[in-house]
């Protein structure tokens, strides 16, 4: 058998059925469960952390404006094509391991291996931006009970604090810089070292995910109920304070590019879908119910970010935005600080849903990946306990707590963006490579007007993705090399199909 079949061998539909009916994971969860985990991990860091950002712009990227709500329509139509396409590949494929999984039926295993190490970036940084978010909410909480956490253990390594007049810290940015000019040399500053909240609500999420699904699925669903109640909240005191005739004057003020640059940076608010179909394998009728939870989930979320985008835009500057908790700095801005206060404790309690669904999504890709022999069989064993993937559990927890202990939140959030997109645009072509290959196969749900559906996924996300800054593809391209050359050194040794073929051989 000559090498370019070996890279390119699939896993057929008896292997998928025979790894779907052998797995030892426990299925519990119902449709309901799998909306308020989309819900859960869609409403988090996107609405409440990286619309801000988006708005006013970072560093490395122009901002929307309040023309960031156009942003998030674009990017739900994107994530709405992208969705239905993941739901007609998990009507067909009920297994764990999500776009890892469709690919290997699709397109063969050095691509499955793409897309799998792909998603490990994904899943991985995208639990550290989530972390890095909530440690901002988390400080702001503590501050309106008159608790000020020593400042050099709220950021990340290296980041160089300033003290204000009011007493706070925050890091010196380049909006810092431009609002005080040379006073900021005459400040006092303290350089952090280690962003400690971070790392122990990661560990907490770590433990609840060993000791199960069910359990972790209804704290998600308790948590998912108080977070959609902080954004009515929001908007009930927002809403009086709108005002597009001054804060809308220039609505889009760096033009289309800005509007695809917030829509590239938003889209890390959506991959929560995504993460819903790792869970497969504990869902009960997944052909019926992860299609309902993934659409239902996008979009309930959709319609409530392009809301408070609207508002939070229209309240106050555009400047007052530029921070890790946009939401709460809005609301003091225009005097309600005590809503501001209740949805940072809000924030504080709920944010972790995200967390939750994002590691155990990856939790979940390390499973399968580990299963096909592509990473250590280690990863793959499920604890006869709790009969969950403990060890893989206990992995991720201490790389995404380390991690989010030491980064800044824009570059990981544009590198999650970037490996979602990579993801998305992969299934979209799965979808129509096996429509036209295997026409006849049963599918429970089927994508309408499926070449329509998979050009506006392929097209919007290839769009989003050439939208990110240069370093963020740099940072990407050096990632995939890195698994190129780990799989041709152990996993493609290791692979359950290459035993098979030796085997035979």
């Amino acid at each position: 058998m000559n090498h370019n079949s070996l890279l390119f061998r699939r896993k057929s539909v008896a292997q998928l059925q025979k790894d779907s009916e052998t797995s030892s994971l426990k299925r519990t969860l119902t449709a309901f469960d799998l909306t308020m985990l989309g819900i859960g991990a869609i409403i988090g860091t996107g609405i409440f952390v990286l619309t801000g950002e988006a708005a006013a712009g970072t560093p490395d990227a122009l901002g929307a404006g309040p023309a960031i709500t156009i942003s998030f329509v674009i990017t739900g139509l994107a994530c709405g094509f992208a969705a239905l396409c993941y739901a007609e590949f998990a009507s067909m494929i009920p297994i764990s391991g999500s776009a890892y999984t469709y690919a290997y039926a699709s397109f063969g295993e050095i691509i499955a291996w793409i897309i799998g190490w792909d998603l490990i970036l994904e899943y991985a940084i995208g639990n550290v931006a989530v972390a890095i978010g909530w440690s901002g909410y988390f400080k702001s909480f503590l501050s309106g009970l008159g608790v000020h956490f020593p400042p050099y253990l709220m950021a990340s390594t290296g980041t160089e604090l300033v003290q204000l007049s009011n007493g706070e810290w925050q890091p010196l940015t380049d909006i810092l810089k431009s609002q005080l000019g040379s006073q900021v040399n005459m400040m006092p500053h303290e350089v952090s070292i280690l962003n400690l909240p971070a790392l122990i609500i990661t560990f907490v999420v770590t433990v609840l995910l060993i000791i199960g699904i069910k359990e972790s699925a209804r704290t998600n669903s308790v948590l998912v109920i108080i977070k959609l109640l902080l954004v009515g909240l929001f908007l009930y005191f927002g809403i009086p304070h709108f005002n597009p005739s001054e804060h809308w004057q220039n609505f889009a003020p760096n033009g289309w590019h800005g509007i695809m640059t917030g829509a590239a940076l938003v889209f890390f608010a959506y991959i929560g879908f995504d993460a819903v179909s790792t869970t497969a394998e504990e869902t009960k009728n997944p052909q019926r119910n992860l299609p309902i939870g993934m659409i239902a989930a996008l979009i309930v979320c959709t319609i409530l970010y392009i809301a408070v985008a609207a508002v939070l835009t229209g309240m106050v500057p555009l400047d007052v935005l530029a921070n890790e908790k946009p939401i709460s700095a809005a609301l003091d801005a225009v005097g309600e600080n005590k809503v501001a206060f209740i949805i940072s404790l809000g924030i504080t309690l709920t944010m972790p849903t995200v967390l939750l669904v994002m590691q155990m999504g990856q939790i979940r890709i390390f499973y399968s990946m580990s299963r096909d022999g592509l990473l250590p069989k280690k990863f793959s064993r499920v604890s006869k306990r709790f009969r969950t993937p403990a060890y893989s559990t206990v992995v991720v927890g201490l790389l995404v707590g380390l991690l989010a202990g030491f980064m800044d939140i824009g570059a990981v959030a544009e590198l999650t963006n970037i490996g979602t997109l990579f993801a998305f645009v992969l299934v979209a072509i799965g979808v129509w490579i096996l429509r036209v290959q295997q026409p006849d196969r049963v599918r429970k749900f089927q994508v309408p007007a499926y070449k329509f559906v998979c050009s506006g996924a392929i097209i919007v996300c290839s769009y989003l993705m050439l939208s990110l800054p240069l370093i963020t593809w740099l940072r990407f391209v050096i990632w995939m090399s890195v698994g190129l050359v780990v799989y041709f050194i152990y996993s493609r040794k290791h692979s359950v199909l290459n035993e098979a073929i030796e085997k035979l051989e």
